[in-house]
C-alpha cells in the first residue's frame, strides 16, 4: 500500500471515467428490475453486443473518406456508429424480452432468472463461435492527446498538452512531474455519459412515456387498468437499458483497446453491484452507485493494488446488503424507475 495525496486527483479522473461506464450499464439492471422485479443477467451481454456492433459500424463507415478526412467527419463517424450500435443493441434487448422473458411473465420468479442465464450463455457462445474467440482490437481513429496539469522543474504549476509520443520532461524540463492527466478519450467518455444520463433522467421524469414507465413500475395491474399499454412500456424498457449498455461497451472497447466475447461478465457483475449500491429500481441511485463504485475501484487500484480492484466491488456489495439493503437512495426516493 502506497498512499500519496498527490495521486488522488488522477485516481478521481480515472474513477469518473470508469464510473460513467458502470452507471450506463447499471441503468439497464435497475430499469428492468423496477418494471418486472427481475434481475436480467443477460444484460452484461448487451454491453458486449454493443461493443461488437460499434466496431462493425466503425469499420464500415471509416471506409468512406468523408468520415476520416476532417474533424467534423470523425465526430460524425463516432456519433453515427454509437447511435446505430445503440439502436441494434436496443432491438436485440426487445427481441430477447419478446421471446425469452414474455412467455414466462406469469411463471414463478425463478423461471425468467434461469432464462436470463441461458440467454447470457447463448449470446456469449454465439459470438465465440460465429465471430472470434480471441480479443479483437478496437481502434480509436482520432488523435488522443493528454491534457496535463504538472509541476515543472522549478516546482511551478504548468499546463501542457502531450501527444502520443511526447514526454513531459521534453515539454517542461527535467524534474517535471504530472499531477493529473486526462485524455481526449476520457473527456469524450465522461461528457457523452453525463449527457446520456441527463437525457434519460429528463425522459423518465418529464415525459408522458416516462410517467407511464413509473406508473408501471409502481403497480403494473393498476397502470394497465388506467390505459397504459404494459407490453409496450416493457418493450421500451428493454430497448433503453440495452442501448445504454451497448454505448458503455463501445466506450470500454475504446478505453481498453480491445473487445472479447466474455468482456461483459466482470463489468456486468460490478454494474449490478452499482445498481444495488444506489438502490436497485431507482434510476438516480444506479447513476450514483456507478460513480461511487468507479471511484472506489480507482482509489483501490491506485493506493492498494490493481490486484484488489475486483475485490472492492464484492466487498461493497456485501457491506451494502448487510448494513443498507435498500441502497444509498433506496429509502429516500419512493418512486421506482
Amino acid at each position: 500500500m502506497h498512499f500519496n495525496v498527490a495521486d488522488v486527483p488522477q485516481q478521481l479522473v480515472n474513477g469518473l471515467t470508469l464510473g460513467g461506464m458502470y452507471a450506463l450499464i447499471a441503468l439497464g439492471y435497475t430499469l428492468v428490475y423496477g418494471i418486472l422485479l427481475m434481475i436480467n443477467f443477460a444484460h452484461s451481454e448487451m454491453f458486449m453486443g454493443g461493443a461488437y456492433f460499434g466496431l462493425l459500424w466503425l469499420n464500415i463507415l471509416s471506409k468512406q473518406s468523408f468520415f476520416t478526412g476532417s474533424a467534423v467527419g470523425l465526430v460524425l463517424l463516432y456519433a453515427i456508429s454509437i447511435l446505430l450500435a445503440a439502436i441494434m443493441t436496443g432491438v436485440l434487448g426487445v427481441l430477447i424480452e419478446r421471446f425469452a422473458y414474455r412467455p414466462l411473465r406469469h411463471a414463478p420468479r425463478l423461471a425468467p432468472l434461469i432464462s436470463a442465464i441461458g440467454v447470457s450463455l447463448f449470446l456469449q457462445n454465439a459470438v465465440l463461435l460465429w465471430v472470434s474467440s480471441r480479443s479483437i482490437p478496437f481502434p480509436v481513429k482520432f488523435p488522443v492527446y493528454q491534457y496535463t496539469l504538472a509541476r515543472d522543474g522549478s516546482g511551478s504549476l504548468a499546463f501542457t498538452v502531450l501527444g502520443a509520443s511526447d514526454k513531459i520532461v521534453d515539454k517542461l524540463g527535467q524534474g517535471a512531474h504530472a499531477i493529473v492527466q486526462f485524455s481526449t478519450l476520457q473527456i469524450m467518455i465522461i461528457v457523452v455519459t453525463l449527457i446520456l444520463l441527463f437525457v434519460l433522467d429528463t425522459f423518465i421524469s418529464r415525459t408522458k412515456l416516462g410517467k407511464a414507465m413509473r406508473a408501471t413500475a409502481q403497480d403494473r395491474d393498476t397502470a394497465g387498468l388506467m390505459g397504459v399499454d404494459i407490453n409496450r412500456i416493457i418493450a421500451i424498457t428493454f430497448f433503453i437499458g440495452p442501448a445504454m449498455g451497448g454505448v458503455a461497451g463501445i466506450f470500454s472497447g475504446m478505453y481498453y483497446g480491445n473487445i472479447k466475447y466474455n468482456m461483459g461478465f466482470i463489468p456486468g457483475i460490478k454494474s449490478f453491484t452499482a445498481a444495488v449500491l444506489g438502490g436497485i429500481g431507482n434510476l438516480r441511485g444506479a447513476m450514483l452507485g456507478g460513480f461511487v463504485l468507479g471511484m472506489a475501484e480507482a482509489l483501490a487500484s491506485g493506493f492498494i493494488s490493481t490486484a484488489y480492484k475486483d475485490v472492492i466491488a464484492f466487498v461493497i456489495l456485501i457491506l451494502v446488503l448487510i448494513f443498507r439493503p435498500g441502497g444509498l437512495l433506496g429509502e429516500s426516493v419512493v418512486e421506482k424507475v
